[in-house]
């Protein structure tokens, strides 16, 4: 039967390119397509670690659900022992602690409320890789009273590299407090509204100002991404009793999952328009191919064959059909995939955002897979019912195709 089948496929050849043509376009389109957003995926989230949240923070219990309102209540005085607690694993590549505090910043002449962080200047640098200088440069360890701010807070009080700023806020027993401090330079992170707000400070300003030796978070850096849940996993389970919890930068980031749902979505829209135009393709492909070949199945039955063994016979060529083309349209989509990502696609900065990027095709063995499956399930669905009309047909008036 699969002999008869390629015979068939080779000695029609113009309805065989028709219908590999409908199916190696249609996979092809879906490799490409779920690489580009399984790209958006693993970017995105790279830019949120990279930039703001790290892989994971270790926080106080309740700091996450209501410290941004009295960060003094959640302050980690122990910070260097969970430290040490948190290096231990193999999977980490650093900790580095942070001061979360509002404050008002005054520049002489007026003044705008901030979100303030007091952090390690070297540690951060490296973490936030995806942060961009827009003017100046990023803060040091030898910058005791250095100050970044965000473009936004830079463009509403006007400031550049060198000027003087003051930063006046409430310690941690209640009292006022101010310092001045020295703009040291100005970023633009991936998101408009952090922007608009954040400035950061050394943590040891940042512990002076607000008259306290603890932290309110410890960020953890991975060596791989992909290891974030079972470290997560590990960590909860470690610091359990030290009154403690762990947030993965997912949870820290709750637009993430409702990006990645929706694309999700859309592209599962976009998966079943490809398997319905393959679909209707192939199913044109195969009608004529079909009718075609009447006189000639009528012939075959004639002689003895039965109907199912003609259905067999369709159903093995449209198989055979969608393993050669949906094998043509992956080795395709990955060579394209693999140009295009070499070259890369420019992308305009997504909503909320100030930083545009690179997209590229992401080949995922799973995605891949998908789309292997789907031309091939559309290249055989769309032969059943020819199929079956053919086998239905009578004898008598197959045979006259023939005349």
């Amino acid at each position: 039967m699969i002999g008869l089948a390629l015979r068939n496929i080779v000695r029609k050849k113009t309805h065989t390119a028709m219908t590999l043509a409908a199916v190696v376009f249609g996979v092809m389109a879906l490799v490409l397509a779920g690489g580009w957003v399984n790209d958006i995926f693993v970017q995105l989230g790279e830019v949120l670690i990279h930039s703001q949240t790290g892989h994971l923070q270790v926080y106080k219990k309740g700091f996450y659900a209501a410290g941004s309102r009295a960060p003094e209540k959640y302050v980690i005085l122990n910070p260097d022992e969970v430290k040490k607690s948190i290096t231990s694993s193999t999977s980490v590549s650093d900790v580095m602690a942070r001061l979360n505090f509002g404050a008002l910043l005054n520049n002489g002449r007026s003044d705008v409320p901030i979100i303030g962080e007091g952090v390690e200047p070297g540690k951060e640098a490296e973490l936030g890789s995806f942060v961009q200088m827009v003017k100046g440069r990023r803060l040091a360890d030898k910058d005791k009273y250095g100050i970044e701010v965000g473009q936004g807070v830079a463009k509403s009080l006007k400031l550049s590299p060198g000027d003087s700023v003051t930063i006046l806020a409430n310690a941690l027993e209640g009292a006022l407090n101010s310092l001045e401090f020295e703009v040291v330079g100005v970023f633009q992170s991936f998101s408009n509204e952090y922007d608009a707000r954040a400035v950061k400070i050394p943590l040891a300003a940042a512990q002076e100002l607000l008259g306290t030796k603890g932290v309110n978070a410890l960020v953890v850096s991975l060596k791989k991404t992909s290891d974030t849940d079972s470290v997560s996993a590990l960590f909860k389970t470690q610091l359990a009793a030290s009154d403690l919890e762990v947030k993965t930068w997912v949870e820290l980031n709750d637009f993430y999952e409702k990006t990645v749902d929706l694309y999700r979505r859309q592209f599962g829209v976009m998966q079943f328009i490809i398997l319905f135009m393959v679909l209707l393709g192939v199913a044109n492909s195969v009608n004529m191919s079909v009718f075609e070949r009447v006189g000639e199945f009528g012939t075959m039955m004639s002689l003895g064959s039965r109907s199912s063994q003609v259905t067999r016979l369709i159903l093995t060529e449209s198989v055979l059909l969608g393993l050669i083309g949906s094998t043509i349209g992956v080795a395709v989509g990955i060579g394209l995939g693999l140009a295009i990502s070499s070259v890369g696609i420019p992308m305009p900065p997504p909503p909320n955002a100030n930083i545009g990027y690179t997209a590229r095709i992401q080949l995922i063995p799973t995605a891949i897979l998908v789309s292997f499956v789907i031309g091939l399930s559309a290249t055989v669905l769309a032969a059943i019912l020819p199929a079956k009309r053919v086998a239905r047909m009578p004898i008598v008036d197959a045979l006259r195709q023939n005349i």
